[in-house]
């Protein structure tokens, strides 16, 4: 078979999974965003204006024919972050639509992605659901969890990754890829004078409410480079050398670095998800405001994860 595979990029978000696929050569004919916030963003990273818009608006027939189907379907209806209404939220039927996209265009191969809590919703009757969908449509399917930080980027992101091969395709059992080394967080994590962090009255309320207080202070904290700050709950959570996962809507990541503390940027979220400095540096030029940008890393794959899962699909096929 032809490894330069064809494929569409749907629930496309800002391009995560195409830069993971478009690594290994693979070509992409279309996406599918209907946000148009991480599709004007797309469209600004690729220069792509063949966006097919809404994936419940779409007609299969009409697509073109393509090998591989990419899809990080909304997990806001499966994720803990979220009210965890499943097929009840009409962002988690998206899997039916991309069924009938499998069924009608007969596509040999699909990658999907979704946050970890998908495995365990309504007590794994949704997941025992979406794989009952996707074998009915003759694929051997298997599922993994897989975390980024395994896989090149220092940033703790589980996330639940489906890949199907059509049974009538000869191929060898699917493997999903083992872990290789991580980056230093030194490599991503540079500061700019824009991002320093002058602590307020707010952010010594904080270190002072009934959950912290007494336990930090904001010496302790600048003591070591690359101290990682997530203040986004009620309680202060800390981690060394590695950054939380990533969320959209949900910020307010800081580090330590040289004494002080700094606010994660936007083109540092980007790297985290393993965009390459070319694309990131786009947000840069082009002055995107940091909250939108990290919203999208947020909510995007992460590129390395999706290069090594098509890897490991060309090894099967």
């Amino acid at each position: 078979m032809n490894t330069k595979l064809r494929f569409i990029d749907f629930c496309a978000g800002i391009g995560g999974g195409r830069l993971g696929l478009e690594r290994l050569g693979f070509d992409c004919l279309a996406h599918s965003e209907n946000d148009p916030n991480p599709a004007t963003t797309y469209q600004l990273f690729f220069d792509d204006h063949n966006n097919l818009g809404d994936l419940t608006k779409i007609k299969a027939e009409s697509l073109p024919d393509f090998d591989l189907l990419l899809a990080g379907f909304p997990c806001q209806a499966f994720s803990i972050v979220g009210k965890r209404q499943g097929f009840k939220d009409e962002r988690g039927q998206i899997i039916y639509y991309l069924s009938e996209i499998l069924k009608i265009k007969n596509i040999p191969f699909f990658i999907l992605e979704n946050v970890k809590g998908l495995i365990n919703h309504h007590n794994g009757e949704t997941l025992k659901e979406i794989l009952k969908i996707l074998n009915e449509l003759n694929y051997d399917v298997v599922y993994q969890v897989l975390d980024s930080q395994n896989y090149g980027v220092p940033q703790m992101r589980e996330r639940v990754y489906f890949v199907g091969i059509r049974k009538d395709i000869p191929h060898k059992e699917y493997c999903f890829p083992k872990p290789v080394e991580c980056i230093g967080i030194n490599q991503i994590l540079n500061p700019q004078p824009e991002q320093l962090f002058n602590p307020n009255d707010t952010f010594h309320k904080y270190l002072n409410n009934k959950y912290n207080q007494g336990k930090y202070s904001l010496t302790e904290l600048v003591k070591d480079d690359y101290l990682i700050i997530d203040w986004r709950q009620s309680d202060l959570r800390l981690y060394s050398q590695k950054i939380p996962t990533l969320r959209t809507g949900r910020h307010g990541i800081l580090y330590s670095k040289s004494g002080k503390l700094w606010k994660l940027s936007g083109y540092e979220a980007l790297l985290l998800q393993g965009f390459p400095e070319e694309i990131a540096n786009k947000v840069i030029i082009h002055n995107l405001p940091n909250s939108k940008i990290l919203s999208q890393a947020g909510n995007a794959m992460t590129v390395n994860v999706i290069t090594k899962l098509a890897e490991q699909l060309l090894i099967s096929i």
